[in-house]
């Protein structure tokens, strides 16, 4: 068996591909001068809440402290996030969501409406519940494995 025949493999390769697709509909659908980048860091403090460092944020989205620094100033600059001296270290910084982020988010969850509402169609509630126990098990497996 070739190894673009082995299932593993064939999983890698449909997540690939399925990342790209993704990431080019969303860049597509995102409000002018937001990207894929920043939309995550908004998605990531509309779930979680709170402030984070720079150097947190990287660890999660398995980025150079550079990039997120990049990505951070760039929100920074449209008035998406603070970023403020941490009041217990002075040498850190924190970032927090503004409303302004919240509200960024919210525009672009909108603006992307269209697009799940074809997903939903495209599916049944079955099909997607039955690829929720794989996709997160694999999900648990590469966070622990990085």
């Amino acid at each position: 068996m070739q190894a673009k025949d082995r299932p593993d493999v064939q999983v890698f390769t449909e997540i690939g591909i399925i990342d790209q697709l993704v990431t080019t509909r969303l860049e597509r659908s995102l409000p002018a001068g937001l990207s894929a980048a920043q939309f995550g860091v908004l998605t990531h403090f509309s779930r979680r809440g709170g402030a984070e460092t720079p150097v947190q944020l990287a660890r999660a989205f398995q980025v150079t402290k550079g990039a997120m620094t990049n990505t951070l100033q760039r929100l920074e600059a449209q008035g998406f996030v603070d970023i403020v001296p941490d009041q217990v270290d002075g040498r850190r910084k924190l970032v927090s969501l503004t409303a302004e982020g919240s509200a960024a988010y919210e525009q672009a969850v909108e603006l992307l409406r269209p697009y799940f509402s074809d997903l939903r169609d495209a599916f049944t509630p079955e099909e997607f519940d039955a690829a929720l126990p794989f996709l997160r098990a694999l999900r648990i497996w590469l966070d622990e494995k990085r």
